[in-house]
């Protein structure tokens, strides 16, 4: 095994975003391609690692970019006026992730028939709305993620299969909120799976992590459970 990375670029109106592709390249056939959404701050290390991750379990991993080329966030103030174009317009959200899985699935290395994505906190949110616009993907997965439905989100919609991995104490995401997305996704006949973690808050797949006025603790614990479940559902809907 020797995994290999390269950084790809594509554009949607106008604007010019850049990825981070990650396969075997021991592998002698195209292999199911698995997008990475990233969180509030920008794609960073940390989804870039996850892309590794994906390529050493046999996948192929593409940490994608929303934000545009080299833009990054630092400190909560930047990286919440990042999000707010796309927490306003969903619908430009959704054409951001739905281009970015389109790139993924011209790889050469990718099975562009068998395709899924996963995205952490605003990341979550994305392959949500990745499924809720009708992608052709076979999951999303969605860690610590926001779960406010668009208000153009249409019923029956959704085809993806949904995961969502979701932290019983995330202050951002409360009980009312994962009872909102489970009536959504039920009244939207998709095939859904909710795991709430106990005494588990926000962002708890990052070790870097430790802000419990903030409401984001790294769990080790609930990272490893989840990293089981998303790695059971990639292995079922990809087969």
């Amino acid at each position: 095994m020797s995994i290999q990375t390269r950084l790809i670029e594509y554009a949607h109106a106008g604007v010019t975003y850049e990825g981070l592709l990650a396969w075997d390249d021991a592998a002698t056939q195209p292999r199911p391609g698995v997008a990475v959404a990233h969180t509030w701050a920008g794609r960073s290390e940390f989804e870039q690692g996850k892309a590794v991750e994906l390529a050493e379990a046999g996948y192929v991993g593409f940490a994608l970019d929303m934000f545009g080329k080299g833009v990054r966030g630092e400190g909560a103030e930047q990286c919440q006026a990042l999000i707010a174009p796309l927490l306003a317009d969903r619908a430009l959200l959704q054409a951001l992730v739905n281009k970015a899985v389109s790139k993924m699935s011209e790889q050469a290395e990718v099975d562009s028939g068998r395709l899924a994505a996963m995205g952490y906190c605003f990341g979550g949110l994305t392959v949500l709305d990745l499924a809720r616009s009708g992608a052709d993907v076979r999951g999303v997965v969605s860690f610590h993620g926001l779960f406010n439905a668009p208000e153009t989100a249409a019923a029956g919609a959704i085809r993806a299969k949904v995961l969502c991995l979701h932290g019983y104490d995330d202050p951002m995401v409360p009980p009312e909120s994962v009872l909102a997305l489970a009536a959504e996704l039920t009244a939207g006949g998709a095939d859904w799976q909710i795991h709430a973690y106990g005494n588990t808050l926000h962002a708890f797949t990052n070790p870097a992590a430790n802000d419990p006025g903030f409401g984001a603790v790294y769990n080790a614990d609930a990272d490893r459970r989840s990293a089981q479940a998303m790695h059971n559902f990639l292995a079922e809907v990809l087969a």
